[in-house]
């Protein structure tokens, strides 16, 4: 076997510093090292890398030769499976499955970068989502953490969040002004399906449910195309949407809980340390 050098992963560490926060300076403040200290190393880097050239200076600007670019992709996933293999070590107790249950509703928005950071810290976990209506979860034993959206003064476990509901129609869209409004709903058995009937009803505002389905995505794309109104908490509105409220004559509509529930029978330090992330991307 061909005997190559090794690269010291601090080395590497250093490298990405630079190139994430675009220069030495910067970089050496996020290695807690002084810049001499990181110019010394990056010449060792390049040494190691068979006296290969990794930046292009000119003056105080730099940027990464082809060889710096190759090398960047590369000293990510090094680092990337370093830290996975001290994590694996470190934690041999953090393996198994963790069942999870929450609306679609947060899965885009929240649990997505939830998960993928979790992932990365505890590889040799699995972790099952399941995607249902509120309602549907609070019915379920099987899971061992399950996120609801609940009414105020009914919230039981841990709140997470706590938001105000909002009208929003598709951008350049007068929907508000038609005599009978569209609405996009979840289904009857969504508390905020009957928030926004009741307060258009309290209004005297003429309103059809032209769409509904159990799926924020199925409702987003119906309102986006411009086809309907929906009531929707506010971290979920996306750019392509405007609010709308009392000024466009909607109705103004209460604040939700957002309340994270475990089952007090399957809970582990796996399941744990999954809840306490869920709580800190919750609160971002």
């Amino acid at each position: 076997m061909a005997n190559y050098p090794s690269i010291d992963s601090e080395l590497l560490r250093t490298f990405v510093a630079i190139a994430d926060q675009g220069g030495f300076t910067r970089a050496a403040e996020m290695v807690n090292r002084t810049q001499s200290a990181v110019s010394m190393q990056m010449k060792r880097l390049e040494e190691d890398v068979m006296q290969r050239a990794l930046f292009i200076r000119d003056g105080r600007q730099f940027s990464l030769t082809a060889e710096g670019q190759l090398l960047l992709s590369y000293a990510r996933r090094i680092l990337k499976l370093h830290a996975e293999v001290m994590n694996s070590m470190r934690e041999p107790h953090m393996v198994g499955t963790v069942r999870i249950g929450t609306p679609d509703d947060y899965v885009m928005r929240f649990m997505q970068g939830i998960l993928v950071r979790f992932a990365q810290s505890y590889p040799l976990v699995q972790v099952e989502l399941h995607c249902e209506p509120s309602f549907q979860l609070l019915q379920r034993q099987d899971l061992d953490l399950t996120i609801v959206t609940r009414e105020p003064g009914t919230e039981i476990g841990q709140l997470l969040r706590q938001e105000h509901l909002v009208w929003a129609q598709a951008r350049n869209s007068n929907l508000h002004e038609l005599e009978t409004l569209p609405l996009a709903m979840f289904n009857s058995q969504c508390f905020c399906r009957s928030w926004a009937s009741n307060g258009l009803d309290a209004m005297g505002r003429n309103f059809r449910i032209a769409y509904t389905s159990p799926s924020l995505s199925a409702i987003m794309a119906a309102v986006s195309a411009g086809l309907a109104i929906t009531a929707q908490l506010q971290s979920l509105i996306t750019p392509d949407l405007q609010v709308i409220g009392e000024a466009q004559g909607m109705p103004a509509l209460p604040s939700a809980s957002i309340v994270l529930l475990r089952n007090s029978n399957t809970q582990t330090h796996v399941t744990e340390t999954l809840a306490e992330q869920i709580a800190e991307g919750f609160k971002a």
